[in-house]
């Protein structure tokens, strides 16, 4: 049997400088930090916590408040985004005297229903980011100026495309106004001398383009914007995200410029084979390839207008298949695909045994005849 402890005993924790660090609370810097890793991995309920803890302490935090709006708008909580944007800029009392750029970035987002103020957003947004640039320009040899320039000129970019596309949009009074196409001209060229060769920038002068009726320059600026990253690696970092792609890809259709459309789709699909819009618009495309043939009475990239067809069906019932177990919130899209599909089941175009059987599309690895010369395309 064991000794007994005496009960009249107490002892007394001993505590030292460890011990009282441990029982630290965690400081700002890492409360944000936290809340940063936490937006990345989309976990915006747990995000929103710990820039409210910061907010705590430090009511006035910019970097909590910007955050805090983020996980607002994540969450579909739009008004409340507002309202925490809107009070880092003045008049609000507790905005900083110059505001972050992303408020006015986000407000012109939140927007939609007012085009000119949204336009008076972008544009305080474009003047702080221009400052700061200036200021980035003078320093005299600072850690990380070239990516925090980079990064600066990006997002300037950004905001003069978020410019043009309301200028553009044929939802608004604007697109009809007499300065429209002069205004989105100007944009365009402000934004190309700021960040010259910008992919996104030349995505958007490619829709210029096109609305002025320049099919040739449209394509010319496609082109440039396409050789810049073609050929990378799936996980080279200068590769645009998926939304530029899939964007590049719709403006490849409009021109029907269906090999390029397929080269981009195919490096998507290697990315993220769940994706509905590109298996959607990778449908659209043959389904555009085989009316080209059926009309011609010929081939389109060595393929008779049925094989372009069954390949369009197949891409267009995994997109509607997607579409359902995601439970994915384009609505018009999945109208669009059953759409199709109900012309090409009238032209008696079944899908591939393959695709009866496995519910996914055959893998094409040879859109125009050659493996070799993917990299050679020319859009003419």
């Amino acid at each position: 049997m064991g000794r007994t402890r005496p009960k009249t005993k107490k002892v007394k924790q001993l505590v030292t400088e460890n011990t009282a660090e441990s029982a630290a609370p965690p400081s700002v810097p890492a409360l944000l930090e936290k809340a940063q890793e936490l937006i990345v991995q989309c976990n915006y309920e747990l995000a929103g916590r710990f820039a409210q803890r910061v907010l705590e302490r430090e009511p006035a935090n910019i970097e909590a408040k910007e955050m805090l709006g983020v996980v607002q708008l994540e969450t579909g909580e739009l008004e409340a985004a507002k309202e925490t944007f809107s009070s880092l800029i003045p008049p609000h009392p507790n905005a900083p005297a110059i505001p972050p750029p992303s408020a006015h970035l986000y407000l012109a987002q939140l927007s939609d229903d007012d085009p000119h103020l949204a336009l008076k957003h972008y544009q305080a947004a474009v003047d702080i980011l221009s400052g700061q640039l200036k200021g980035k320009e003078r320093a005299v040899d600072p850690v990380g100026a070239t990516d925090d320039e980079a990064e600066i000129k990006r997002n300037i970019v950004r905001a003069l495309i978020g410019m043009v596309e309301i200028w553009m949009d044929p939802s608004y009074d604007l697109c009809f106004d007499p300065a429209a196409e002069k205004t989105c001209e100007d944009l365009m060229n402000l934004a190309l001398q700021t960040d010259p060769g910008n992919t996104e920038a030349l995505q958007t002068l490619a829709s210029v383009r096109m609305s002025q009726q320049r099919p040739d320059d449209a394509k010319a600026c496609l082109e440039q914007a396409w050789t810049q990253w073609k050929d990378l690696e799936l996980d080279d970092p200068r590769l645009p995200p998926i939304p530029s792609r899939l964007s590049l890809v719709k403006l490849f259709l409009e021109l029907e410029l269906y090999t390029p459309a397929l080269l981009v789709l195919q490096g998507i699909m290697a990315t993220d084979d769940q994706e509905v819009e590109a298996w959607y618009l990778e449908g659209w495309c043959f389904f555009l390839m085989a009316e080209k043939a059926q009309e011609s009475g010929g081939k389109v990239d060595e393929l008779t207008w049925e094989e372009l067809a069954r390949d369009a069906r197949d891409c267009l019932e995994t997109c509607q298949m997607l579409h359902i177990n995601q439970e994915h919130p384009d609505k018009p899209l999945l109208e669009h695909v059953r759409e199709l599909i109900a012309k090409l089941e009238a032209l008696g175009i079944q899908p591939s045994p393959e695709q009866e059987a496995d519910g996914e599309d055959g893998e094409w690895e040879d859109v125009d005849g050659s493996d070799e010369e993917d990299g050679d395309v020319e859009m003419s």
